[in-house]
């Protein structure tokens, strides 16, 4: 087995970046390339996140060295390609370390198994494969494809192979399927899947299956032009991460931190580099000099300006912040509630940009989410049409392949998949409503609203974080609170605050959540209350949770502004918020806001 370790983001940023500008035409192309060698220049050193935040062991990651775009050994000797750039953002995210192993794919399957790797970034689903892994949500779709010489018969499906030699990689997904459709006898194995294409262009073998993408580059690099894909997608398989059986807690956190990463925009980024641009390079590396002469000077006079306008300008905030810091030590009482005012507005200007920023991602989602509602039922009624010619098909002639897939195994997957799209369509829709609506911008104004309905968006929003932190999560909502006076959209910023400090109190997933609401018509107030089975609070912290800064967190990334925010919005509601905690049993967190009728319940 390889073992290459992980020294450093700049070649693979330089090799990343070479790839992008490639698809980029002309002059775009020339000036992104002189603005961004700098910055790929004075990239940092070490992948690995500041070692205060970092998990305590090193997660073993291995991967296939000859499998471009996917995963890859560069040459300069290190791991590169759409696997290992998604790997190091959930890493970053997750505070993990990682360090990559890269080997013949047989080579690295085994050392899962015998636990010298922790997980495979890359591993095709597959029903088979479950007994000795464990699967992910797959982060991207791999279909493959035949390839074939130029003067080879076309062919359209796997099934027109047999009595073919047929080149494939050994143990990769498509020599599993191949051998279950009765093919052993034809198969050629190769060690990967650049020897496969190698071989099919030196006249052994008749065809060769391989991923699409993966053996279009591998074309282009390789320069085999006799040879081209013939039937495109004949099969399409689910990539995912693999862990052992058994290891739920490392597959867990990788889970959770693919989603971040999805929902951060840096997955599109990271898809859109690897696999969304595959085209051949426009501009040669001659006229990219002859042009980049050109600009050049101009543009190291512009960077160095910049550079020492940079300099200069922080040297001037850490001075000023060093003169505040001095005044705030010598001020009165008075001057530290105006610095926990400032603070506020520091968090309020945080959210607006946030807010912005989610509005904008939300629109782009619900473009193509919208086609996805309208054109799913059109399937739907498709299937449904073509349901009885099928059956009668497999009735008359037996099993048949459809999608690469027996039909027997997907006349009742079609139908189910079908409707898991629907719901899933459908469940973004709300979420990225309910993501405007916490995001929109907010002017301050209140108005009578349901605690209750309010509890509820805020649940939404945390519904992922929530799923994955715990099993034992409930809910009791009144059904018939009397509204209160004040604004939604901050109200709902205490509710997802409270509920996320819960899941994060927790040890394990075995520990539980429960928020509920009651009305108490003695005093007039609505209650909601956050009750969590965590690690708890120590006595002497609870006089100082609701100060700007104060946590207990500060390990793992807690600023201490999350409690103070939202005492501050309560205060400002006429209402209040109460801890009572027991170290090591938990916290429950009662949220207070006065009626303005306290006329009883109708």
């Amino acid at each position: 087995m390889v073992h290459r370790a992980l020294t450093g983001k700049t070649h693979t940023f330089g090799t990343r970046f070479l790839r992008f500008v490639r698809a980029l035409p002309g002059t775009t192309l020339l000036v992104l390339f002189l603005l961004l060698v700098p910055l790929c220049l004075a990239a940092p050193a070490d992948f690995i996140p500041d070692p205060a935040h970092q998990a305590p062991a090193t997660v073993v990651v291995g991967g296939d060295r000859a499998y471009p775009p996917y995963e890859f050994i560069d040459k300069d000797g290190n791991p590169a390609g759409y696997n290992v750039d998604l790997t190091r953002a959930i890493a970053e995210v997750m505070g993990m370390k990682v360090r990559f192993v890269f080997g013949n794919w047989s080579e690295v399957r085994a050392g899962l198994q015998n636990g010298s790797i922790d997980i495979l970034q890359g591993l095709s689903y597959s029903a088979q494969r479950l007994s000795s892994v464990e699967f992910s949500p797959p982060h991207t779709i791999v279909h493959h494809a035949i390839f074939a010489r130029r003067d080879a018969k076309p062919v359209k499906s796997l099934e027109e192979l047999r009595g073919k030699k047929v080149l494939v990689f050994q143990s990769g997904i498509m020599h599993e399927r191949l051998k279950q459709m009765g093919f052993e006898k034809d198969l050629v194995l190769t060690p990967t899947p650049a020897e496969a294409l190698r071989l099919l262009a030196s006249g052994q073998g008749d065809y060769a299956v391989v991923a699409q993408l993966p053996g279009i580059y591998l074309i282009r690099e390789l320069r085999l032009t006799n040879l081209v894909p013939v039937a495109k997608a004949v099969v399409s398989e689910q990539y995912c991460y693999a862990v052992q059986r058994g290891d739920k807690e490392l597959l867990a956190r990788f889970n959770e931190g693919l989603a971040i990463v999805i929902k951060t925009g840096q997955y599109a980024q990271i898809y859109n580099r690897w696999l969304g641009v595959n085209d051949p390079p426009r501009v040669t590396r001659e006229l990219a000099l002859k042009y980049g002469a050109m600009i050049l000077i101009p543009l190291l006079i512009v960077l160095a300006v910049t550079a020492l306008w940079s300099k200069t300008l922080h040297k001037r905030v850490a001075e000023r912040t060093t003169a505040l810091a001095q005044e705030v030590a010598e001020r009165n009482k008075a001057l530290e509630e105006l610095k926990r005012h400032q603070d506020k507005l520091i968090q309020a200007d945080k959210m607006t940009s946030l807010g912005t920023l989610v509005s904008g991602v939300a629109h782009e989602i619900n473009n193509p989410n919208g086609l996805l509602l309208l054109d799913i039922p059109v399937l739907k009624r498709v299937h449904d049409d073509a349901e009885e010619i099928l059956e009668a098909h497999y009735r008359e002639q037996g099993d048949f392949m459809l999608g690469g897939v027996p039909y027997s195994e997907m006349r009742d997957e079609i139908p189910r998949i079908l409707d898991e799209m629907q719901d899933g369509a459908q469940r973004i829709k709300r979420i990225v409503n309910d993501l405007k609506d916490f995001a929109r911008k907010d002017m301050g104004q209140k108005s009578l609203i349901d605690l209750d309905a309010v509890a509820r968006t805020a649940l939404r929003l945390v519904d992922p974080t929530i799923r994955s932190s715990t099993d034992h999560f409930q809910s009791a909502f009144h059904g018939s609170l009397p509204q209160i006076l004040g604004n939604g959209q901050r109200i709902e910023q205490v509710i997802v605050n409270l509920v996320l400090n819960a899941c994060q109190a927790l040890p394990n997933r075995d520990c539980g959540v429960f928020i509920g609401t009651s009305y108490d018509a003695e005093r007039g107030q609505v209650l909601l209350q956050v009750t969590d089975q965590g690690v708890g609070v120590a006595q002497e912290h609870l006089p100082y949770l609701l100060d700007p800064f104060f946590t207990t967190k500060r390990e793992s990334g807690g600023t201490g502004l999350g409690l103070s925010v939202s005492a501050g919005i309560v205060k400002e509601h006429g209402g209040a918020l109460q801890f009572q905690s027991t170290p090591g049993r938990g916290t429950t967190v009662t949220l207070s806001f006065p009626v303005p009728d306290r006329s009883p319940l109708t």
